[in-house]
C-alpha cells in the first residue's frame, strides 16, 4: 500500500516540498541558485513515509546529500531514519526513482566534502558551528533486476514498476 509522504514539519521546508512535488519538479529544484532533490525516508519509529529537499551535488552516477541541519547539535531525523531504513524514494526535478543511501565512509568523506561545499559553501559555517562531524549521504539508485532478454514481454513493459515491492511506498 502506497501512502502519501508526509512532508517536513519546518514551514519554508514544506512550502518547498509541496511546490517541488506539485510541480513536478518544474518548481523548486533551484533553491538559491542551488540544485535541490526530495527524498523520501521511513520513519524510523513511525513507519510512515517523510519527505524533504535537500541541496545535492552529484559523484559520477550518485547523488550526494548533507546531513547538516543547519548546524545543529544534532543529526537531522530524516538521516537517522535511512540509518534504520536505506531504501528511499528520490525525486531530481521531474525524475522520480528508489534509491539506496549510506553515509559516505571516512575516505571517501573528504572528497565528497569538498564537492559539497563547492555546492552551497555555507556548510563550512555549518561544520564550525557543531562539535559533530557533519556525515556526506551518498544516494545511488536501487539495482534495477536483470530481466534478459529471454524474459517474458509482461515482464519487461513492467519495468516502470520495479521498486514497489519495496512495500514502503
Amino acid at each position: 500500500m502506497s501512502q502519501e509522504p508526509i512532508d517536513s514539519p519546518t514551514g519554508w521546508v514544506a512550502r518547498h516540498v509541496k511546490s517541488y512535488a506539485e510541480s513536478g519538479g518544474a518548481r523548486g529544484h533551484l533553491f538559491h541558485g542551488a540544485p535541490t532533490l526530495l527524498i523520501t525516508t521511513i520513519g524510523r519509529r513511525s513507519g510512515l513515509p517523510r519527505r524533504t529537499a535537500l541541496i545535492y551535488g552529484r559523484d559520477g552516477d550518485r547523488y550526494l546529500v548533507v546531513a547538516s541541519n543547519g548546524g545543529a547539535a544534532d543529526h537531522p531525523l530524516w538521516f537517522h531514519n535511512l540509518l534504520a531504513q536505506p531504501q528511499v524514494k528520490v525525486q531530481v526535478g521531474a525524475e522520480v526513482f528508489d534509491a539506496v543511501a549510506r553515509p559516505a565512509a571516512e575516505e571517501e568523506r573528504l572528497r565528497l566534502w569538498e564537492t559539497m561545499t563547492g555546492v552551497w559553501p555555507r556548510y563550512i559555517g555549518y561544520q564550525r558551528e557543531t562539535p559533530r562531524r557533519i556525515p556526506i549521504v551518498i544516494i545511488e539508485r536501487a539495482a534495477m533486476p536483470d530481466l534478459g532478454s529471454d524474459a517474458p514481454a509482461h515482464l519487461v513493459d513492467r519495468t516502470h514498476d520495479v521498486g514497489h515491492d519495496l512495500g514502503q511506498f
